[in-house]
């Protein structure tokens, strides 16, 4: 299917992260939904703007797609035409459900429908649907705009050629499109990421390190070659008997419980929420929180763009 109408149900930090994505190929032309009338291109013109400093973009190439993106509060003025159309409101079950209601009756046979979610189950959200096959999972990752990874999810009656017009237009896009063949809770990359959390957070909660330890062990070993080398490759490449050899003997003292943490609980109950409040883990100054996040955007605008 030729997609070249995109419309982006919810106007938060994911669905103008997803419109700038859009906007990545050309002659695509994508309305932003939003029941509030909100100033959505301030935020898109910063992001852009941030990418136009490492001369990524030419203020022309920007101020070009920042035009192809139409805001509206009126859904139907947003989806009607549409081609394919990306959900991501809030993390809200039955919004979410009530949402592609409105859809299926607003839109031609042949849209497609996405719902973007970290969290939930795509076969749940699209309980509502008539007409399933047309509907899949995504899961882009934050800032969408810049990491590369989007998590297709096949959810109960997806049809197969759905999900693969889906990957198409997202790496035409220029993201990095990949296939969840089941409906399962984190999908692919948020399943390893969590199980290293949990293993992290058991180890400065046992006192065998300090969190920022922690941190330094994963920033300075496996973490630099990650971007290269991916898990399986590494076990193939240190040999599949080596890697049964540790597992055999690690496998049984790393954490496996299947509750958060009590030391994260704690620091929940305390109010030490992190960057929120300034306590988490660690102590944190507004410098370097600051610094925290801008150079997260500086690392992976240096990886993707070399710049």
């Amino acid at each position: 299917m030729m997609i070249r109408k995109v419309a982006v149900v919810g106007a938060g930090m994911m669905g103008k992260g997803i419109a700038q994505v859009c906007t990545n190929i050309e002659g695509v032309k994508v309305c932003l939904y939003d029941v509030k009338d909100v100033d959505i291109y301030q935020d898109i013109q910063k992001d852009f703007g941030m990418l136009g400093e490492k001369g990524i973009f030419t203020k022309e190439e920007m101020e070009e797609r920042v035009k192809r993106i139409h805001f509206s509060t009126d859904l139907e003025d947003a989806a009607s035409n549409a081609d394919l159309v990306f959900e991501c409101v809030f993390e809200n079950l039955e919004l979410k459900q009530d949402i592609f209601r409105q859809l299926e009756e607003i839109c031609r046979e042949d849209t497609i429908f996405a719902t973007n979610t970290s969290v939930m189950s795509p076969t749940l959200i699209s309980k509502k649907l008539q007409k399933k096959a047309r509907f899949v999972g995504t899961h882009f990752w934050n800032p969408a705009y810049l990491i590369p990874l989007v998590e297709v999810v096949i959810a109960e009656g997806t049809d197969f050629e759905t999900a693969q017009d889906v990957i198409r237009f997202l790496n035409e896009a220029g993201k990095k499109a990949v296939l969840c063949r089941k409906d399962v809770p984190g999908f692919i990359a948020n399943r390893m990421q969590h199980a290293l959390w949990r293993e992290a957070i058991s180890i400065v909660e046992q006192g065998i390190a300090d969190a920022e330890t922690v941190d330094e062990a994963v920033k300075y070993s496996f973490g630099l070659r990650l971007p290269q080398l991916g898990p399986i490759e590494n076990a193939d490449m240190v040999g599949v008997d080596l890697t049964w050899n540790i597992h055999d003997y690690v496998l049984e003292y790393l954490e496996d419980s299947k509750e958060p943490s009590p030391l994260l609980k704690n620091l929940k109950e305390h109010g030490d929420l992190g960057f929120k409040t300034g306590k988490g883990f660690r102590e944190y100054t507004q410098e370097e929180i600051n610094a925290s996040k801008n150079g997260l955007n500086d690392y992976l605008i240096k990886m993707i763009y070399g710049k």
